[in-house]
């Protein structure tokens, strides 16, 4: 991921995925501060949601918790997810994609902000089963490229189609699994 991003740097509009979405640089005002938005914040999104993860930092230095946990939800909710809804709407793929990706920016803003207020409410597993539900969201930006190159590899689909399947792959069974998790735990 840090190399996708890596190609962004510095800012161009023709360059990487940007090649394929000059109508949208030259004719949507603000698409491109948008998209770098998305692209420069998720990038750090990602990276502080696998520290949160870490049970040992939680337990050792719950104050280190705290202060990834608040620049994670800071970004998601006033970086990440809203310039994802509004890239979204111009998603490759039509329609099909665009539900997938404006659905994705919704519940990614949703789970993220439940658990944070689900934290300053004290209620720890609430917090708990909503950060995994947003990691699990934040955590599509790398499930979508894996099942990019393996359908790709398997069964070589349009470009378009190929776009319209990972735009729900990417996304559906991270949340899938996070959700067969908690269920899980539940029954413990």
């Amino acid at each position: 991921m840090i190399k996708i991003t890596w190609q962004y740097i510095p800012f161009h509009n023709d360059v990487a995925f940007l090649q394929i979405k000059q109508s949208e640089v030259e004719k949507i005002p603000f698409y491109i501060p948008f998209f770098y938005t998305h692209v420069y914040s998720a990038i750090f999104v990602l990276l502080a949601g696998f520290f949160q993860l870490n049970t040992t930092l939680l337990k050792r230095f719950p104050a280190a918790h705290r202060n990834i946990g608040k620049f994670y939800v800071f970004t998601v909710l006033f970086l990440s997810a809203p310039s994802g809804l509004f890239i979204g709407f111009f998603a490759n793929g039509g329609l099909y994609s665009q539900i997938s990706f404006v659905s994705l920016s919704i519940l990614w803003f949703y789970f993220t902000l439940k658990g944070f207020t689900s934290i300053k409410n004290k209620n720890i597993h609430q917090h708990k089963a909503f950060m995994l539900r947003s990691f699990a969201l934040t955590f599509s930006a790398v499930t979508l490229r894996f099942w990019k190159v393996i359908l790709v590899y398997l069964f070589h689909p349009a470009p378009m189609d190929l776009y319209q399947i990972i735009a729900w792959l990417g996304w559906i069974p991270n949340l899938l699994i996070v959700e067969y998790y908690l269920y899980n735990q539940l029954k413990k």
